[in-house]
């Protein structure tokens, strides 16, 4: 599963690179390393709370590094606080 979304997110990832200037990208990869080494830290932590806790606070690392990106260069790409219904936002 976790091969599948970064698989995902790498793709999103180029086909998006097109819509944003080079410095919104470096600022949305940076967020992505960034939430890729808490998630590999909570990978390797026995299951439970605070494991569920680190994949959220990385999940929420890499929502912040896209929003930070688009409001650099929002060119129609449309974030989770935009829409209210990223993974780490309440419906």
């Amino acid at each position: 599963m976790k091969t599948m979304l970064v698989s995902l997110a790498a793709v999103s990832t180029l086909a998006l690179g097109a819509c944003q200037s080079p410095a919104a990208d470096k600022v949305e990869d940076q967020a992505e390393a960034k939430a890729e080494v808490i998630d590999e830290q909570a990978d390797a932590m026995p299951a439970g709370p605070a494991k569920e806790a680190m994949e959220k606070k990385a999940d929420i690392v890499e929502e912040q590094g896209e929003e930070k990106a688009n409001a650099m260069d929002d060119k129609g790409e449309i974030a989770p606080s935009e829409t209210g219904i990223g993974d780490t936002q309440k419906k």
